[in-house]
């Protein structure tokens, strides 16, 4: 009796383990904010588009896909090592998988941006929402000492507030922001597609929610 209890035991704390391994990479959502202003001494960065890049991954019960967004634009703020606002356009035309070649590739690339017949509105849409964008509203610093870097992201003409953390690195005149692995809610700005908290009959025909990011910007001083 006891040893069964020390196996149920052991389990519910593996279990507990593994949703907190998950929760840390969970990103809090809430409303947009006021987007932040500079002070007059900072320094602009003018980001290097072909440097930076957003990665995603998304998942299934079948399995995991992944690749890389690019950005369109975007300029950064800094003042002594702090970041004090920034502004960064997203090109969701330039959505690319990763993990398949040919034929497969080029239909996920197609059902992701919408560009398929019958599929425009499933996931982005890009001939309605080719640009989504992320305004920094502030920084904070948590327990353990990160930087938690705060911004509106503008998706499908919606925009919700997300914090996540980031390092910041700079080399003479170049700057690197470079994100840790997070997670955002996708349906929050109504990508429903396939999501069982949308549509709750999909039994194992579900895409996950949640879409992994990781970002890494390169930036120049202006």
């Amino acid at each position: 009796m006891k040893r069964s209890f020390l196996n149920i035991f052991a389990v519910a704390a593996i279990g507990l383990a593994v949703v907190s391994c998950k929760n840390s990479n969970e990103t809090k959502t809430t409303e947009a904010e006021v987007v932040a202003t500079p002070e007059a001494t900072a320094q602009k960065y003018t980001v290097l588009t072909d440097a930076s890049t957003i990665e995603w991954k998304g998942s299934k019960p079948a399995g995991t896909h992944f690749g890389t967004i690019n950005l369109e634009s975007g300029v950064l703020n800094v003042l002594e090592n702090e970041i004090q606002s920034g502004t960064f356009l997203i090109d969701m035309t330039s959505i690319e998988v990763n993990d398949l070649e040919g034929d497969k590739k080029a239909s996920l690339e197609a059902h992701l941006k919408g560009t398929a017949e019958g599929q425009e509105d499933h996931f982005f849409n890009v001939a309605k929402f080719p640009t989504g964008a992320f305004e920094v509203t502030g920084v904070t610093t948590d327990a353990e000492g990160k930087m938690m870097l705060s911004g509106n992201l503008a998706l499908k003409g919606k925009k919700n507030n997300i914090t996540f953390p980031v390092s910041l690195t700079t080399n003479g005149d170049d700057l690197t922001l470079t994100s840790e692995t997070f997670n955002i809610d996708r349906t929050k700005w109504s990508v429903n597609y396939s999501s069982k908290t949308v549509f709750g009959d999909l039994g194992d025909k579900f895409v996950n929610d949640e879409i992994e990011l990781k970002i890494v910007v390169k930036a120049k001083k202006a």
